[in-house]
């Protein structure tokens, strides 16, 4: 292999060696041509032309764009989740949960809370938590107490934030136009029309902006519906339905004291024809009964002793 030369001294020392030198040379052209060519090759990626170097920097923009590709993150995400989580002393659950809410950053949403014949009380809360922390808190509500249930999403919304922010650019750039406009209108006519063009156009630019703003709300800060209970959740099929002896004499009791009102409803309902029935026998005991007694003894009373009996025909001797 020969050193590179430049092409002006190659060509003087073509006509000056002999032409069976002239081989040697040409090979040794040919290789100082390759050996040109490969020194000239680095060059060319910062030539003028720049057509090696603009090749380079497109495989190396395309691998930086290849390796820093957009991915899901958090901020694209809406999270929700839910727990039912049972607690010895619900108050003292709610506070625990509010001060977790409040040290990771968040608030705490909708409340309410109930309580059953038995006197327990149960707490339903909405909590509202950065996303970055949604984890952690989901870890420090469930560890208060029992977990009884628990449900989580993930909601994508990339799709949606992109399309919402690109909208809002085109609509405040349309208002900016229309406004633009306005500034060179002349004929009150022109402004009349303009006026009301960018009226709309706004009122479309707030709709997307208050869609932009529940968003980036919805992303930003995951929510977490916790219900805190006292109650044990029964199993199903765990309960006994076979009586036992305080059943039945709780029934034989219910059964007779039915009973009780059921003769207690006759008894009411007999009295005024027992009332009746005495009446009418109290008239026939001392009124007519008397009358009757005395009626039928008046007819067979016996003579007085002064008074003999007179026979007629004749006396016997």
């Amino acid at each position: 292999m020969h050193p590179a030369r430049p092409v002006h001294a190659f060509a003087a020392l073509l006509v000056a060696v002999s032409l069976a030198v002239a081989g040697c040379s040409a090979s040794g052209g040919g290789s100082s041509s390759a050996s040109d060519g490969k020194a000239a090759a680095p060059g060319a990626e910062y030539g003028a032309g720049g057509a090696r170097s603009g090749g380079s920097g497109a495989a190396a923009d395309s691998g930086a764009g290849a390796t820093n590709a957009p991915r899901l993150t958090a901020s694209s995400i809406i999270r929700t989740a839910s727990l039912t989580v049972q607690v010895k002393d619900v108050p003292k659950a709610l506070d625990a949960a509010r001060t977790t809410t409040e040290d990771a950053g968040g608030y705490v949403g909708d409340e309410s809370t109930t309580r059953d014949s038995a006197g327990r009380e149960r707490t339903r809360v909405v909590l509202r938590v950065p996303t970055e922390r949604y984890d952690d808190v989901l870890t420090g509500l469930q560890s208060g107490g029992r977990l009884l249930a628990r449900t989580a999403k993930a909601e994508d919304v990339t799709d949606q934030v992109v399309d919402v922010d690109s909208r809002v650019k085109s609509a405040r750039a349309s208002v900016a136009r229309v406004r633009e406009l306005m500034d060179r209108a002349v004929k009150l006519s022109d402004v009349v029309a303009l006026e009301g063009e960018l009226s709309s156009r706004e009122a479309d630019l707030e709709s997307l902006l208050a869609q932009q703003a529940s968003l980036k709300d919805r992303v930003g800060l995951a929510t977490i519906t916790l219900s805190l209970t006292s109650t044990p959740v029964k199993k199903a099929g765990a309960k006994d339905d076979t009586p036992g002896f305080v059943d039945a004499l709780a029934g034989g009791w219910h059964v007779f004291l039915t009973m009780l009102r059921w003769i207690a409803l006759a008894v009411g309902a007999l009295l005024p024809f027992a009332a009746v029935a005495g009446l009418l026998a109290v008239v026939w005991l001392r009124v007519v009964r008397p009358r009757r007694t005395r009626s039928a003894a008046a007819p067979a009373a016996p003579a007085s002793p002064g008074t003999l009996p007179r026979h007629s025909g004749t006396t016997d001797d």
